[in-house]
């Protein structure tokens, strides 16, 4: 497993009014908040909106090296705010790493190679996985679990207990099936019609088990951020 790349930004503080918000996002600049367990009081600043653009279109772990007013942070981007109509980033939440406590975070799942079972006979590749649940101390941060399926037949699966998890706790059941190489449609569909299970009833389930948006993931015993405008109102962000 690869480490994240390390992104160098730099923030500026702010004001927290409403007005002040709105002004930044007219600058193309996005309001922040940078908290953690070392850090005494939550910071306010904004970043450029453009740069936060590109971490974010990256499919993998974010880590920052954040200054802010002179001093430099190693972050972790935990949550972004979008706004609903434009789907421009309007806040944005950072949390300080600390090297001796562990953090909560989604890594993405990044599948390799050409499946046997499609190659040869025309399977198709089910990923109901998009995301993993970890905690992890800083240094042992993934920036993505890579799975090669080649090897993978028609009926094959690989699940959260076949990666490797050195230094890191999965906080998903170990049973769940990451990706699974499924009969052709025609053969799946005739299947399904003998076991009394539907492809629409089927795929049902399947979206109520998806993982939500990258980004909403919070740090273990955090609170949402709360407040108008994606703007966060909590004094005190902390996580244990």
């Amino acid at each position: 497993m690869a480490n994240p790349e390390l992104v160098k930004l730099e923030g500026k503080k702010r004001e927290t009014s409403k007005k002040a918000n709105k002004a930044l996002r007219e600058e193309l600049r996005v309001p922040a908040v940078l908290y953690g367990p070392d850090v005494d009081e939550n910071i306010h600043f904004s970043i450029d909106e453009l740069e936060l653009e590109k971490i974010l279109r990256k499919p993998q772990t974010k880590l920052q090296e954040l200054t802010v007013d002179g001093k430099t942070f190693k972050t972790l981007l935990k949550r972004t705010e979008f706004d609903p109509v434009t789907d421009r980033p309007v806040h944005a939440d950072f949390y300080v790493l600390s090297d001796k406590k562990k953090v909560t975070l989604r890594v993405p799942i990044k599948i390799t190679g050409s499946a046997k079972g499609v190659v040869e006979n025309g399977g198709r590749v089910f990923k109901p996985m998009n995301f993993i649940r970890i905690r992890v101390l800083p240094e042992a941060i993934p920036a993505e679990f890579e799975i090669d399926i080649t090897p993978l037949e028609i009926g094959q699966s690989f699940h959260i207990s076949d990666l490797e998890l050195e230094g890191i706790i999965p906080l998903d059941d170990m049973s769940r099936t990451i990706v699974t190489i499924r009969p052709p449609k025609g053969a799946d569909f005739l299947e399904n019609l003998v076991s009394g299970v539907t492809e629409e009833a089927e795929e049902e389930v399947v979206a109520e088990g998806e993982e939500v948006a990258e980004g909403e993931e919070l740090a273990e015993g955090e609170e949402a951020a709360e407040g108008e405008e994606g703007e966060d109102s909590s004094e005190d962000k902390k996580e244990d």
